[in-house]
């Protein structure tokens, strides 16, 4: 299993201007990792995607860094001016970045659901007969360009196991998978151990994610603090500082002999370069306990 980060976890200090992402490509040698994954490609002043992202590959073979992921939003229902055609040329020239990046995976959303003023049934299940067919095109063009898609449990409408696991046995595509994130059930009030030994067959990546974890019923923790489904509170943590239960999760994927990779994806309040170090020797010794 290679252990890696997401480059989301800086995106705190990269939106802030403090650093840009070729920075955080030595800063995550600096820790130790081996090998990144890249959330969206945060363009400096007169570069454009395809300009960039041979930058961004550059950098990583000269650190000796492999991108091994590339994550993107997407939405099929919504995006692109509700054009769900228009929506699926987008996403392949995300893959076709992908492949410029020498990512042999991209991940990307499916939907935030049903906009409010839909007329109609909203249900995740009304929803699957659009997503598919989508995501099937999606994925048939990566297949040719020999990129792995998948979908992550993240952003609420398709963030429960049951649902990401229809969407994927819907799809029914060997080219396409599930990103795993464990903290991101917490979301909605799924137990992550329950979850992932329901949806570890389907990996082909997964996130290492911890929250501090507040009951609905306190009060108010205020700023940096966010509301499961259910009204909890949630605020990231560093690996091992939370309530996700890392080892029993690592334990199940020990179990279904995942040897894929194993990304954190930090959202602390600390420093990155702080949190990332801390969670990184915890993750590497709960490893060894699992």
């Amino acid at each position: 299993m290679q252990l890696g980060v997401s480059s989301y976890s800086f995106s705190r200090l990269v939106q802030s201007g403090a650093i840009n992402q070729l920075d955080v490509i030595q800063l995550v040698k600096n820790i130790g990792f081996e090998v990144i994954e890249f959330s969206a490609l945060s363009l400096p002043e007169g570069e454009t995607t395809l300009s960039f992202a041979p930058k961004i590959r550059e950098a990583c073979d000269e650190a000796g860094l492999p991108i091994v992921n590339y994550t993107v939003g997407a939405d099929f229902i919504n995006g692109s001016n509700e054009d769900w055609k228009a929506e699926v040329e987008r996403v392949k020239d995300e893959v076709r970045v992908a492949q410029i990046l020498g990512a042999p995976g991209m991940r990307h959303d499916a939907t935030r659901g049903f906009p409010r003023e839909f007329k109609g049934k909203k249900s995740f299940d009304d929803a699957l007969p659009m997503l598919i067919p989508a995501i099937r095109e999606v994925t048939d063009f990566a297949a040719d360009l020999g990129v792995r898609t998948m979908v992550e449990n993240h952003g609420f409408f398709c963030q429960d196991s049951d649902r990401v696991e229809k969407l994927v046995n819907g799809v029914d595509h060997e080219n396409f998978g599930i990103l795993i994130d464990m903290g991101n059930f917490l979301c909605v009030d799924e137990d992550p151990a329950t979850a992932i030994g329901r949806l570890i067959p389907y990996a082909f990546h997964v996130h290492a994610k911890d929250f501090h974890v507040k009951t609905g019923t306190s009060p108010d923790p205020g700023k940096g603090w966010f509301n499961s489904r259910a009204g909890n509170y949630l605020r990231g943590s560093i690996i091992g500082h939370g309530e996700v239960p890392l080892l029993s999760c690592l334990s199940i994927m020990k179990k279904h002999e995942y040897d894929g990779v194993l990304s954190i994806e930090f959202e602390g309040l600390e420093h990155p370069s702080v949190g990332l170090r801390i969670g990184f020797s915890n993750l590497k010794r709960y490893l060894s306990l699992a």
